[in-house]
């Protein structure tokens, strides 16, 4: 298992890198959008569509959506990611009360358009924004800090979690996860907005609110991670698909993403630290 693991990563990280650090814009969002509509198609067997015809018809359906909110300004759709991630926060803290709200499959269906569609207009605001923060002047690098915020939370989860996770933070969702986990997160990704501010030429504002930023972001992945983990759970699924050998799904790699990007986007775009730019 270890062995393939490391080999379908050493195969998917060069692609991931060039297509996200290396294509134009418009390649960018075209490369983004391939991923997501995958991540429909494995949604889409959460949300309850067993044929294989009715997960490429969602997947599709989430083509166009993403393809008809290509020219659409960008904040209206954040702010909805925001409410949504509230609203999550709610769904994963009761389950399994509330699930009646969500079990249907169209239901799900829907939900499934507010984790997906967001990330990816928040990732496309963020590269062809306009950045205003110490000397950082592309979207490329706020795009490569919320994934460092999101494996920062992880890793620090993982090691604070071990040493001293006794207090399970969603035991019905998710048995492993702990509040030792998320605390130990939160210290790891604000030593990291102060590094990563030091090393910008941040000033002394810009660097708290880039800490204040970041840990909300780093929360919010968590919430991610969790709502996923619930729907898999509901479905009676361990992983999204087996489309990634030895790691699972698509989504089982960007659950945290999801929560983390639009939201990152959307706090760093009221701050006035990124402006809307032009494919």
């Amino acid at each position: 298992m270890l062995k393939t693991r490391i080999i379908t990563a050493l195969i998917l990280a060069p692609i991931a890198v060039g297509g996200i650090f290396f294509l134009p814009p418009v390649g960018f969002a075209v490369f983004t959008g391939i991923i997501i509509a995958i991540g429909g198609w494995e949604w889409a067997n959460m949300a309850g569509m067993t044929s294989q015809a009715a997960r490429c018809a969602y997947a599709a359906v989430m083509a166009l959506i993403l393809f008809a909110l290509w020219q659409v300004h960008a904040l209206s759709v954040l702010w909805l990611a925001l409410l949504w991630w509230l609203v999550c926060l709610v769904l994963v803290r009761s389950y399994p009360g509330l699930s009646e709200h969500w079990r249907t499959v169209p239901v799900r269906a829907l939900l499934g358009l507010l984790v997906l569609v967001p990330a990816w207009v928040g990732l496309n605001h963020l590269r062809t924004g306009v950045v205003e923060f110490g000397q950082v002047s592309t979207g490329l690098l706020f795009i490569l800090y919320v994934f460092f915020i999101v494996w920062v939370a992880d890793i620090g989860a993982y090691f604070a979690g071990r040493a001293f996770g006794k207090a399970k933070l969603a035991p019905r969702v998710s048995p492993g996860k702990s509040w030792a986990g998320v605390w130990g997160g939160q210290v790891a990704v604000a030593v990291l907005a102060i590094v990563a501010s030091l090393l910008v030429g941040a000033s002394p504002a810009q660097t708290l609110l880039l800490v204040i930023v970041s840990l909300f972001t780093g929360l919010v992945s968590v919430l991610g991670d969790l709502l996923e983990s619930m729907f898999k759970r509901h479905r009676g699924i361990k992983d999204s698909s087996q489309l990634l050998p030895g790691h699972g799904g698509i989504l089982d790699r960007i659950d945290s993403l999801t929560a983390a990007i639009p939201v990152f986007a959307l706090l760093v775009t009221l701050l006035g630290w990124l402006r809307a730019g032009a494919l």
